[in-house]
């Protein structure tokens, strides 16, 4: 069975996920990346080697993109501010590049 996990630790993102309907089976403040299965979905804003681990494991990786203007960094964000700054899902494949630095 494919679950689809929501992770965040903001009251107002999981209040737009609400408002948008988001078919989400378990919502988490922090993800095991090793309870992610093939076939899984997950949305959040993970860091990025997160991300990386959940596409290596076969997951999908959908992650909760806008656009908050400089003023507004900071602080907790209502589900009103999200739809203000156009929060959408955007999926992405993350992939680490092994070849070394420098």
């Amino acid at each position: 069975m494919m679950t689809t996990y929501f992770v965040t630790r903001h009251p107002g993102a999981l209040d737009w996920a609400a408002e948008e309907d988001l078919a989400v089976d378990v919502m988490l403040a922090h993800l095991d990346p090793e309870t992610i299965q093939p076939g899984d979905t997950v949305i959040g804003t993970l860091p990025i080697h997160l991300a990386a681990q959940v596409c290596q494991r076969g997951g999908r990786y959908l992650h909760l993109s806008l656009e908050v203007p400089p003023e507004q960094r900071g602080r907790e964000l209502t589900a009103a501010d999200l739809h203000q700054f156009g929060a959408r899902l955007e999926a992405y494949r993350v992939i680490p590049d092994a070849a070394p630095l420098g």
